[in-house]
């Protein structure tokens, strides 16, 4: 089914809640599937009677044509995909948007830095490249969050270490936290990845993606070899009603993933 074509019925299976206002879940076809999607492409969500919005895929379980999505409540439609229940169905349409270029780190140390909810769009590159270690370098993923009480996929992050490093950061640090603290650039000052061998992948906050490409330039990571998802005010999701336009991109067609020499000399022009 092509990404323009009408919503279909997707049933919700599974459902985890991730923070207070955080919730994942799994969704099966109740009918013709979708075309597959990749990572860092996304979804339009549609919660019936209230209307749609954009969502990246934050897993695409092998062997079965499934879909899952991590919504954060923040807006009317946010809020009615939050309070989905196992059995409930939603509309579905996609793929949209352009994914991460994991072919270009082949053979290449992968280095994955999230920000916020930033994790959830990031999160199955991480489970593809787990699978299929031997075509990569190392695998090194940051992550950051507000506080403890935002960290995503808590038990999953712990599971990951065994075959990755992983540090994780706070801003704000709760009682009994006795982790990092402070933004996630400064977990690259401890290594662990060789910066000109190194693709990078980076999603958060616009201020948070800025500061750590910066950073990634500096310590010697190609511009070309850094690439950042830039989800600002997608709306309808098939580049109509202009609302993500960034200079000569229209980030729901022509992102949501771009490469940080393109990205770079667009977000740096004022207003545009």
């Amino acid at each position: 089914m092509n990404a323009g074509g009408a919503p279909l019925p997707y049933r919700v299976v599974r459902r985890c809640p991730e923070t207070a206002d955080v919730a994942t879940f799994k969704l099966l076809p109740g009918g013709p599937a979708l075309r597959p999607f990749r990572p860092g492409q996304f979804a339009m969500l549609h919660a019936f009677g209230v209307g749609g919005i954009p969502v990246s895929v934050s897993g695409l379980p092998l062997g079965e044509p499934a879909l899952v999505h991590t919504v954060r409540a923040v807006g009317a439609v946010s809020r009615a995909l939050y309070g989905v229940k196992v059995g409930d169905t939603v509309g579905v349409q996609g793929p949209y948007g352009v994914g991460w270029g994991l072919e270009q780190a082949v053979g290449c140390d992968v280095l994955v830095i999230a920000g916020g909810i930033g994790l959830a769009p990031l999160r199955p590159l991480i489970l593809e490249v787990l699978a299929e270690a031997g075509r990569y370098g190392r695998l090194t993923v940051l992550i950051g969050a507000r506080t403890p009480s935002d960290l995503l996929y808590r038990l999953q992050t712990r599971d990951w270490g065994a075959a990755a490093r992983v540090a994780v950061t706070v801003d704000r640090p709760e009682a009994g936290w006795r982790g990092d603290v402070g933004v996630v650039t400064r977990l690259l000052r401890r290594g662990g990845w060789t910066p000109t061998d190194t693709c990078a992948f980076v999603c958060g906050p616009e201020p948070m993606i800025h500061a750590t490409a910066g950073d990634l330039v500096r310590a010697g990571v190609p511009p070309h070899r850094i690439q950042v998802s830039l989800e600002r005010n997608m709306h309808c999701g098939e580049g109509n009603c202009g609302h993500c336009q960034l200079g000569p991109l229209l980030l729901c067609r022509d992102g949501p993933v771009t490469a940080w020499d393109r990205a770079e000399p667009l977000l740096a022009a004022k207003e545009l």
